[in-house]
């Protein structure tokens, strides 16, 4: 598999905010947090800073991160008009380069990328088979252009938040491509471009004065959390949503009006290997049909609870640790709609797939999946995070 290097510039000017990378955000210097992020991010082989600076390659050394390495860009590319483009090539061309090393483009005015994003976007970029990727959150609002003509939606038909789909809004997190394609067409995104959709308080970027007041907020509340990583051998309860997490949400019928579903044989392998650890399984649905209980019943899961909307799905939850003699953080639950809301946020892990919706995958503390509702979701929350944590 091909070497992935994180590049983040990192220049002393900065015109609206002095000396802004090394400036304290929330009790660290900005630059910090994906340095962070990145030594913690899996799929991540090296995490290069490309400076002008000793006063920033002295922050960044003082922090001890094993991946990351210094590198002293040339002045004429550190310059207020030089593009980031500029320093790209200049490190490729001066490093000799492979063709095929992967090159993530990181920027330090998003910090509240964390390593799972860097993991998932990478994920994406190679299940998408692309050339480039660029990270983006979706945007739900309204625009107009200055005549008073309506750019995304009817305005006489006005949608819902809920029900329009918005726009997919480039956040500047971070940008994946081959070391290739940079140097054929100078640019960080050619060829097949993929989109990595991200949280929505990923949105900000930290160019004004006011971004930083703001940013800090966002930080304290989404990203900012204790710093143990959550103990999965805790878990003794596994539950799950069915329909956009064990199916694909898609509705089937027959010519006889018959619905019928998708379910994925990894999921029910998934339940097997988590029984086998003697770990409780349940599947909590709004819906209440009989190829739910059917397969349920297949499984052997261990409790079934159908019809149960909104809140009805927590009660169902702390119903079940009731019996069990177990509490809400001994649970994990994977949810992907506004109605896991309430239980994603009151179990003790919570889990979503990658094309829940934006509502849910904001939720502090969630662990956002790499794979979509009906592609095995439960088997990778299986593999990745319990299977080595789950008593024998």
């Amino acid at each position: 598999m091909s070497q992935l290097i994180a590049f983040i510039p990192a220049r002393c000017g900065s015109k609206s905010i002095t000396m802004k990378n090394i400036r304290p955000f929330c009790g660290r210097p900005l630059i910090y947090w994906n340095l962070e992020a990145l030594q913690h991010a899996r799929g991540v082989d090296r995490v290069v800073v490309a400076t002008d600076c000793q006063e920033i390659e002295n922050t960044v050394q003082g922090f001890g991160f094993s991946k990351v390495e210094i590198y002293r860009r040339d002045p004429e590319n550190a310059q207020d008009h030089s593009s980031t483009e500029s320093v790209m090539l200049e490190y490729i061309r001066r490093e000799n380069l492979a063709d095929e090393v992967l090159f993530m483009l990181v920027q330090l005015t998003s910090p509240m990328t964390v390593a799972a994003h860097f993991d998932g976007g990478l994920a994406h970029f190679r299940e998408q088979q692309a050339d480039s990727l660029l990270s983006a959150v979706r945007n739900k609002r309204f625009y107009w252009t200055e005549d008073g003509e309506s750019i995304n939606y009817d305005y006489r038909a006005r949608p819902r938040r809920q029900d329009f789909p918005g726009q997919m809004l480039e956040n500047g997190a971070f940008y994946i491509t081959t070391v290739k394609a940079i140097q054929q067409t100078q640019n960080r995104l050619s060829g097949k471009i993929a989109v990595y959709e991200m949280p929505e308080y990923t949105a900000i970027e930290l160019d004004e004065p006011i971004d930083w007041l703001i940013g800090e907020k966002l930080m304290e509340h989404y990203r900012l959390k204790p710093t143990t990583e959550p103990d999965f051998s805790q878990v003794r309860l596994v539950v799950s949503d069915v329909d956009g997490v064990m199916t694909d949400g898609s509705m089937y019928y027959t010519e006889n009006g018959d619905e019928i579903k998708r379910f994925h044989t990894y999921d029910g392998m998934a339940f097997n290997l988590m029984k086998a650890k003697g770990i409780k399984t349940a599947l909590i649905t709004s819906e209440d049909t009989a190829m739910v209980s059917n397969r349920a019943r297949k499984l052997k899961i261990d409790y079934l609870y159908q019809g149960r909307r909104h809140g009805g799905k927590l009660s169902a939850i702390e119903d079940i640790c009731g019996k069990e003699g177990i509490g809400l953080e001994n649970v994990a639950y994977i949810g992907d709609d506004i109605n896991c809301r309430e239980a994603l946020s009151a179990v003790g892990f919570s889990f979503c797939p990658a094309n829940a919706l934006p509502d849910i995958k904001s939720l502090p503390n969630i662990i956002q999946l790499h794979r979509k509702g009906g592609e095995g979701v439960v088997r990778e929350m299986y593999e990745r995070f319990l299977r080595q944590t789950l008593p024998e």
